[in-house]
């Protein structure tokens, strides 16, 4: 595949889903009508053209979003298989943005799962045209009618029905396309005749079909009103302007693995679907701008994805604008690096099929990129076009990183540093509460690809723990203590003596040191040292070893030595009275409390408000949601909720969704904050 196609001739779709819906099938069917495979994988073998990495293999599930262009009729369909499972909604943020197509794709028995509804989200945000392939319509129990009532009650849009499934008992043959009233059966693409006994239930589901495409257009509604028959012209027409304009989604349906529905399906895409034509949100020398997707333009890619395989590093871009070529140099607006762009090309799975140039609107790769990351924009140096960034959700999942060598601590950060820039829903951060590194996902399954990656790809072997609570430790009362140092080694001594008064300021004060000494019982010069001692403390915490915030010290009086007092003597007496008087000043514990929005089936709504309450969670509110759904908001402590996302899949059956983000610090209460003091005591015991 080395043919360049201009941008009337692509179309640019994401494949979007719950996992297991058939989404890597139904990229490998196209394929095999394409000519460009002759036999389909199956993911359960592990021999598909998209899942080719050895984890996706394995855990026979897709991990990255594969780039698969499809050659179809003098033209390129660039198709994103994108993961479906829940831990990998990065890659899904991703994919949408280099298309401009999303094709949700749904199993005819399951209908609307929990992927289905966050993709839908995702797509939502977007603003983009959307497709419904309904998939594995050869099973038993499996409907087109009820998938499409669910949709509608589940999201807002008009579904509409563009076929008519062919079944004889619990056996699918093929479609019947209702624009055209023709039959595809079996795996060929020749059109016959409607079978003459499904003729009345043909024409209840064209009837949906032609008063939706009528209303896609003030024209065709008043022909329609008039009583004049639309053409298929007339159909096809209004079907394009509302898909456009999203207001409403057409509804398709086959079965992948039998490559059945799948030939029409692909004519469908060139015929109704849009291509690359919108503009792209950019922001331009600080101003947003809408720039077109015109080949003569001036050059902007987007790279919307980066990934470390067998070729190196690959940058996965889209080509907003211009035309680029191989062998060029091209600047990195937010690296604000140049870049040399080598031999380009067009990713299939694994392939790279070389190409000496990209137009716009299309998808190609390049390797080796030095500065480049994920959501980076490549342009001439000089015109400085960034594209607008995707927003990703916060991590939910989080571990305790323990490299299990002294080599292995070395290469941590470098290895981290390059798989969290290729993937934004990546972090990895040292909490200085805990002194704990930590690596931060969107579930257990991501983490342990990670590092698993880490281990087969760089040679990198870690282990990994549940982090510690970054509590705190503040005071509730003002108090004070008097700490006298006094030392004497036969030579010189150390002497110091500091009366201090501790008062608790508002949450987020910080800490703050003043000085009340007067008559020069403490000389000025030792009262930095007296501060010095305190900041020792307060990070290292008195009760739970966690840091002392919100708080300040006042040095009241004290005595010095003409001889023996010097900056350790005051560091240590500022230490000391720092202690004791944090103990005489009501001292508590306080942990770390998240906002989390669980987003469940009604049914599921009582075990999980009851399994948030015994997490000492707070419901702040509830909120009924199209389609049976519930969203609970509620406070909950980050001590309760570390492997929360493991726990509600338990719940409801993988049926739940939540996100969270840190909310405020509280007390602990007091029959907790003991069992958490004595730990830490424990704790420090056995490593002294």
């Amino acid at each position: 595949m080395t043919k360049v196609y201009g941008i009337e001739n692509i179309r640019n779709i994401a494949l979007l889903g719950h996992s297991g819906a058939g989404k890597t099938s139904l990229v490998e069917a196209m394929l095999f009508n394409t000519g460009a495979i002759n036999r389909q994988g199956k993911v359960e073998e592990g021999n598909t053209v998209s899942d080719y990495g050895d984890e996706e293999i394995k855990r026979t599930i897709s991990i990255n979003a594969s780039v698969i262009p499809v050659e179809w009729k003098d033209a390129k369909i660039n198709t994103i298989d994108a993961p479906g499972y829940l831990d990998f909604v990065g890659e899904v943020i991703g994919s949408l943005m280099a298309v401009n197509v999303a094709v949700l794709v749904l199993d005819g028995v399951s209908g609307v799962e929990v992927g289905t509804i966050l993709s839908w989200r995702n797509i939502a945000g977007r603003g983009m045209p959307k497709v419904v392939f309904v998939n594995k319509m050869d099973r038993d129990n499996a409907s087109y009618r009820r998938v499409i009532d669910e949709l509608g009650q589940k999201f807002d849009g008009k579904f509409v029905p563009m076929e008519y499934p062919i079944r004889r008992g619990e056996t699918f043959e093929g479609v019947v396309d209702l624009i055209t009233r023709k039959a595809y059966t079996g795996i060929g693409s020749k059109a016959t005749d409607a079978p003459a006994d499904l003729a009345d239930e043909i024409e209840t589901f064209r009837l949906e079909m032609v008063e939706s495409a009528a209303e896609g257009d003030d024209d065709l509604m008043m022909k329609y009103f008039e009583g004049e028959e639309l053409t298929e012209e007339d159909i096809a027409f209004g079907l394009k302007q509302g898909i456009k304009e999203g207001t409403l989604v057409p509804v398709f349906c086959g079965s992948a693995t039998h490559n059945v529905g799948v030939r029409p399906f692909m004519d469908s895409i060139l015929s109704i679907l849009p291509y690359p034509r919108q503009a792209s949100k950019v922001l331009h020398k600080g101003e947003e701008i809408d720039l077109e997707p015109d080949a003569n333009g001036p050059v902007v890619l987007n790279v919307f994805k980066t990934i470390d395989d067998q070729y190196g590093t690959v940058s996965y871009f889209k080509v907003l604008s211009g035309t680029v070529q191989s062998d060029t140099r091209r600047y990195n607006t937010i690296a604000e690096a140049e870049e040399r762009l080598g031999q380009l090309f067009l990713p299939r799975g694994k392939e790279q099929l070389p190409v000496d140039k990209i137009v716009a609107g299309d998808i190609g790769a390049v390797v080796k990129l030095n500065s480049t990351q994920t959501g980076d924009t490549l342009c001439l140096k000089g015109n400085d076009y960034k594209m607008v960034p995707a927003r990703y959700p916060n991590p939910l999942y989080t571990v305790a990183v323990h490299p299990k060598t002294q080599a292995d601590t070395g290469k941590l950060g470098p290895v981290i540093q390059r798989l969290a820039a290729a993937d934004p829903t990546l972090n990895a951060r040292t909490e200085s509460r805990t002194h704990e590194y930590l690596l931060e996902g969107m579930g257990e399954t991501h983490i342990n690809v990670v590092v698993k990656r880490m281990a087969d790809k760089y040679g990198l072997n870690i282990d990994t723990t549940i982090p510690k609570v970054p509590y705190q430790e503040t005071i509730t009362k003002t108090g004070s203590a008097r700490y006298r140092h006094k030392k004497q080694t036969g030579g010189a001594g150390q002497f110091g003596e500091i009366e201090l008064r501790l008062e608790p300021l508002e949450h987020g004060s910080g800490f703050e040191f003043k000085s009340e000494v007067f008559g020069g019982a403490v000389s000025s010069v030792y009262l930095p040292s007296v501060e010095k001692g305190i900041k020792q403390v307060m990070g290292q915490g008195v009760l739970a070893g966690s840091p002392i915030v919100d708080i300040r010290a006042v040095a009241v009086d004290g005595k010095e030595h003409p001889v023996d007092s010097k900056d350790i003597a005051f560091q240590i007496a500022g230490r000391e009275a720092f202690k004791q008087a944090f103990l005489a000043s009501g001292p508590v514990l306080l942990e770390p409390v998240m906002k989390i929005e669980v987003t469940i089936p009604e049914s599921y709504t009582g075990d999980v408000m009851g399994d948030l309450t015994t997490k000492r969670g707070q419901v702040q509110g509830m909120e009924q949601l199209k389609g049976g759904d519930t969203k609970i908001i509620a406070i909950v402590p980050l001590a309760e909720i570390q492997r929360y996302g493991t726990e509600l899949r338990s719940i409801t059956q993988g049926r739940g969704i939540y996100d969270q983000v840190l909310s405020h610090y509280q007390n602990v209460p007091s029959h907790i904050a003991g069992e958490v003091i004595e730990a830490c005591k424990k704790a420090r015991e056995e490593s002294h």
